[in-house]
């Protein structure tokens, strides 16, 4: 377990590094200049000054070298938008509100879309089935800005409801958590669905059925079990899913996360902001699939015992 478990930090690491450099010269590789539109009214010195501060002005490979060590001491840099504003403390500041309205959309996308996929499942080539999969196929299909637009207009503009934007108080969650959850509810009442009625074909089932136990009692001590297990594996996924998803949201609807400054780093060349949140997304990443791995290993004992040998 414990060599396990030391590979697999190693991987995250290797990742953590990859995606770092991919991003460094990425960034470097955009036309444009960080100082965007001043670039050409500001005097040549103070140019100069600037670039030298962010270290801009040395040879793109000393700037990387500079930068992963930087990184690896957890200093992420300073903001070229936000001069003083570092991208460590942006993000400490604001991934919690994303967290929040992400982790109330995920909870609530999790716990529905169980349900309609056993539904689904339960009722196979029913009307629930068909609704459920009209559910489903509406939030894979339907555009994050399209379903956050449609609800700005009938909540807030038409019906007066709800407010269209604005962070602080509880109401400001009720629409981005639905945006969000949506997507969610979707993809896990298609696997729940589709792994239940695998389950459902086993053989194992038609034992527990010949020994007179009722349909109740199979779908939890059997069914239910097995067929959450394929769900754990997608949700490392589908949690970093619902931050990245947030960009659009957090933007529409003027909330102060993470998402929102991402935007902004893209669109201003801001390229520290814009490095230090790519690489804290994939950390995000890695530390949940480690997680969601773990917990796998807890729920099938078979993946236990392949890890040991």
């Amino acid at each position: 377990m414990t060599r396990y478990v030391l590979k697999r930090i190693l991987y995250m690491l290797l990742t953590l590094l990859i995606v770092a450099t991919v991003t460094f010269f990425m960034m470097r590789s955009i036309p444009g200049d960080p100082l965007g539109g001043m670039a050409r009214e500001l005097p040549e010195q103070t140019k100069a000054n600037y670039y030298a501060k962010y270290g801009l002005d040395k040879p793109l490979v000393e700037q990387y070298l500079i930068y992963i060590k930087n990184m690896l001491q957890g200093d992420l840099g300073e903001s070229l938008l936000y001069p003083g504003r570092s991208v460590s403390a942006t993000i400490s500041a604001t991934s919690p509100v994303s967290g929040l309205v992400g982790g109330i959309a995920l909870v609530i996308g999790l716990l529905i879309g169980v349900c309609l996929g056993i539904i689904a499942a339960l009722k196979k080539n029913q009307w629930p089935d068909y609704v459920v999969m009209v559910i489903a196929i509406m939030g894979i299909t339907i555009p994050v800005f399209v379903l956050v637009s449609l609800m700005q207009y009938f909540f807030s503009i038409k019906l007066g409801w709800l407010p269209s934007s604005g962070w602080g108080e509880p109401k400001h969650l009720i629409m981005p958590v639905i945006v969000l959850s949506f997507s969610t509810i979707a993809t896990y009442a298609r696997y729940i669905k589709s792994s239940m009625l695998d389950v459902l074909d086993q053989d194992y089932i038609l034992t527990a059925r010949s020994k007179g136990l009722s349909e109740g009692q199979i779908v939890r001590r059997h069914v239910l079990r097995n067929s959450l297990l394929p769900a754990v594996t997608i949700l490392s996924g589908r949690i970093v899913g619902i931050f990245t998803g947030a960009f659009i949201v957090e933007k529409m609807f003027t909330i102060p996360g993470i998402g929102f400054y991402y935007i902004s780093s893209i669109n201003n060349n801001d390229y520290t902001m814009t490095m230090g949140t790519t690489v804290f997304y994939a950390a995000l990443f890695v530390v949940m699939q480690l997680v969601v791995d773990f917990v796998y290993m807890l729920v099938d004992p078979r993946i236990r015992i392949s890890e040991a040998k």
